[in-house]
């Protein structure tokens, strides 16, 4: 289809939009014109479910809405999807927020209190800590529930654990639940170990390989049709898709989805180095190289080094105040695995092995086996060898849920 007829197309969508929800011309005339003059910011003209609001917004005419989102929640324009909404003049009740708040400062795992948007007046509940899944009095009034936020394709990232217990609460409340899409910037790559069941935790909610290789929208459509939410339970659930799509393109982020995660290169380093979070050895936190650095002060002395301090990401960083030894990684090549290297290098060359691995390994890595095959001096090959079957398995099965190429 060539660019005219969708343009075309998409003026069309949007001036029955206007007839059936009151909106007026001059404001999606602007929002169109925003969008396209923002096209260089969405990778190759890429529009994510929360810019394909043609397709949701007659869905949420005279409903009353809840919403699951936070700061990664924005149109290619930027402006925030729940400004956009009040816009629209959908009837928006309340603010669900995961890990690290509505506007995504907190620090990871850090206690986040219920209050309320200084902006827009609209309450917020938070869905972590204690109360990862919302309460059926929190969803009282709610006719029906959106969800947008953007994913990095990480088991143990924990929007999609949020996801499921959103999922979960809607099943059993009889809420509609729309998934507004958004791509996957490690969405062609599927890797790593498959969660054993026994490791079940907020880091790690389904027997998924470690890269999943989904977009979230994707994923939603594979717990619903895998019934993998308590009780056997189904959502209803609407997906609205990305535009301009395929699962091959490179797409960078229009803000951090959090707050440790400050750019391209973080994020697609992130499944490899964030496994060091079960050990002894800092990944850059309280630096301005999150994720794209690791280091300990029991490596041994090398050219590179550094010295944690609190920062906006880390108020508590590891090793505050003592330089560590180890590698810079912000100039290497994109990734296209799950790297191990830098793990296995770094538990052979620490200075006391027995300190090495925390228990939060095993719940990150969702399997006892790959600190027992790195402490056992099993190969990198070999470790990769013992995730075939389970990544095959997962391959199949997830063929019946993929929207895009």
């Amino acid at each position: 289809m060539n660019s005219n007829l969708v343009f075309k197309n998409t003026v069309l969508l949007s001036f029955l939009l206007i007839l059936s929800c009151g909106s007026s011309v001059k404001n999606i005339e602007n929002r169109e014109k925003k969008i396209e003059d923002t096209s260089e910011n969405t990778s190759a003209g890429i529009q994510t479910g929360a810019d394909n609001y043609v397709a949701y917004l007659p869905l949420l005419k005279d409903k009353k809405a809840g919403i699951v989102t936070n700061q990664t929640g924005i149109l290619s324009n930027k402006m925030h999807l729940v400004d956009f909404l009040l816009e629209q003049k959908v009837k928006l009740q309340k603010i669900f927020a995961p890990e690290h708040g509505f506007r995504g400062t907190a620090d990871a795992g850090e206690h986040i209190v219920d209050g309320k948007d200084i902006k827009t007046g609209l309450p917020i509940i938070s869905l972590y800590g204690d109360n990862k899944k919302p309460k059926q009095e929190q969803l009282a009034g709610i006719d029906i529930m959106i969800f947008d936020l953007q994913d990095v394709g990480a088991r143990f990232y924990t929007y999609i654990s949020s996801l499921h217990y959103i999922m979960e609460a809607c099943a059993e409340n009889n809420i509609p639940l729309i998934v507004l899409d958004r791509p996957n910037p490690n969405g062609s790559i599927v890797d790593g170990p498959t969660l054993e069941k026994e490791f079940t935790s907020f880091v790690g909610m389904h027997q998924i390989p470690l890269l999943h290789g989904m977009t979230i929208g994707e994923y939603a459509k594979m717990i619903n049709g895998e019934k993998w939410l308590k009780n056997g339970v189904k959502c209803s659930l609407t997906v609205i898709p990305c535009l301009n799509y395929k699962r091959e393109m490179a797409y960078s982020l229009l803000v951090k989805p959090s707050p440790n995660l400050p750019n391209d290169q973080a994020i697609n380093l992130y499944a490899s180095l964030c496994l060091f979070e079960g050990t002894n050895v800092s990944v850059g936190r309280g630096t301005e190289k999150q994720f794209q650095i690791y280091g300990s002060p029991f490596l041994p002395k090398s050219d590179f080094s550094f010295t944690p301090v609190p920062n906006f990401g880390a108020k508590e960083p590891m090793h505050k105040g003592q330089l560590c030894h180890g590698e810079d990684l912000s100039k290497i090549e994109k990734v296209k695995r799950l790297e191990l290297k830098w793990l296995i290098q770094a538990y052979n060359t620490t200075s006391d092995k027995t300190k090495f691995f925390n228990s939060f390994f095993t719940k990150l890595a969702g399997t006892k086996k790959l600190q027992q095959q790195i402490e056992a001096g099993v190969s990198e090959f070999e470790i990769r060898n013992s995730w075939k079957k389970g990544l095959s398995d997962f391959k199949e099965m997830r063929k019946k849920y993929l929207i895009y190429e």
